[in-house]
């Protein structure tokens, strides 16, 4: 039987370069989709998939993260005083548990790969997930809980896949399947990263949810610098399939690249359409600024 997924990593040390001069002095994670840090959407989504501990592998200056998932005492006392219920309460349900966070800090920027291998001895002897702190997806059915559900029957690792235009395969890491359990759920057999498209063994890409079992530590520790000259995940996970199995499961819904500026317009414009205090003055404005 697998074990389960309790463990969640979050790789934030990334500085944001895109968002200058916001993010000079504001983790882009931190910056707001709507009124919620673009993080709490994916923590929220890891605590949709029964995620019990959060691991945040943070780096100078982010210090804020921190803050967030912490107690703010003076401002829940202000709160409680005026009596604005609502608001604690909010607070109260975002707050993870004592106990229930972990940080630990990159010191060097040397790629995602790294990043995951810094989080080694928090996460110990486990399979636990990856979740991408840039990339918000969203579906009725949260993308790590699918990934999680699917995970029970087939165990091993688990990547979350998306389909692209196959004239775009170049700009994604691009996995070749193998045998599907159903029509989300497949084999991974190989993974080739920015393939041409004549060469792309499938329009299907990696798209920001790993599963992961713990040898991929012990890789990571050996693994050279490949693209950017960084640690990259994928070079290891390509080792792993030698020896594990890889599993992928399509993710149907809409994903949004935050880490640019076009997908973080994006999401604040989807997700402000959802909220029904905000709703009707969205639409009117946004039907306003494009004449429709």
């Amino acid at each position: 039987m697998s074990k389960l997924i309790r463990k969640a990593v979050f790789p934030v040390a990334g500085l944001g370069t895109r968002f200058l001069p916001a993010t000079k002095a504001v983790p882009k994670e931190m910056m707001t989709v709507v009124d919620r840090p673009a993080l709490q959407y994916v923590v929220d989504e890891a605590k949709a998939a029964g995620i019990e501990h959060f691991i945040f592998v943070t780096g100078r200056g982010k210090e804020v993260i921190e803050n967030h998932f912490d107690m703010a005492y003076e401002l829940e006392a202000t709160l409680l005083a005026r009596a604005k219920t609502a608001a604690l309460e909010e607070l109260r349900a975002e707050r993870p548990a004592a106990g229930t966070t972990s940080f630990t800090r990159q010191q060097e920027p040397l790629g995602l790969g790294h990043a995951v291998w810094c989080a080694r001895d928090i996460v110990g002897d486990e399979p636990f997930a990856v979740l991408l702190p840039d990339m918000l997806m969203k579906h009725t059915t949260p993308c790590l809980k699918s990934m999680v559900d699917a995970y029970a029957t087939t165990g091993g690792n688990i990547l979350s896949l998306e389909e692209c235009d196959p004239a775009q395969t170049s700009s994604y890491g691009v996995v070749a399947v193998g045998k599907k359990f159903s029509d989300d759920v497949m084999e991974v057999k190989g993974m080739v990263e920015k393939p041409k498209p004549a060469d792309a063994p499938s329009n299907l890409f990696i798209s920001g949810r790993y599963i992961l079992q713990p040898k991929i530590f012990e890789l990571l520790a050996t693994q050279q610098r490949g693209a950017g000259n960084e640690i990259q995940l994928t070079d290891s996970m390509l080792r792993l399939l030698a020896e594990q199995p890889f599993f992928g499961v399509r993710f149907r819904g809409t994903t949004y690249d935050t880490g640019t500026k076009l997908g973080f317009l994006k999401a604040n414009i989807a997700y402000a359409l959802e909220r029904k205090d905000i709703d009707p003055d969205i639409v009117g404005e946004l039907k306003s600024a494009f004449g429709a």
